[in-house]
């Protein structure tokens, strides 16, 4: 499974979880096969680094800066995951168009807000 833009990640520095990060952009670097990627640390101030690394890095192979393990991990959403693992595969015909429907995803309830701060 690739990891691309706007998929969360966990960093591991020095094989300990270190922290969560968006991938913000991935663009080529001037040097051939290596990509600038441009991270949304999310720790509070937010920070935005710009590592350069390869794509088997940006999918979770291990390297080193400064001599330092680091690690990408690509994490799932525990919804998504949950929601991936009820639902049946089932490939459609290739032939066969897309379709889109204007109904209301099923699932859990939706609780407004703006009701609970009317409720205090």
């Amino acid at each position: 499974m690739a990891t691309t833009i706007n998929d969360l990640v966990l960093v591991h520095i020095d094989e300990k979880p270190g922290f969560y990060a968006r991938i913000e952009d991935v663009s080529p670097d001037v040097k051939p096969g290596w990509w600038g990627v441009k991270l949304l640390v999310l720790t509070v101030p937010l920070e935005v680094y710009t590592w350069i690394l390869e794509e088997a890095q940006i999918n979770g192979a291990p390297f080193t800066m400064g001599g330092t393990p680091v690690r990408l991990e690509k994490v799932v959403s525990p919804v998504l995951r949950d929601a991936a693992a009820a639902e049946p595969r089932q490939k459609a015909p290739a032939s066969a168009p897309a379709v889109q429907t204007k109904e209301p995803a099923k699932g859990g309830n939706v609780v407004s807000l703006l009701d609970r701060k009317k409720e205090k």
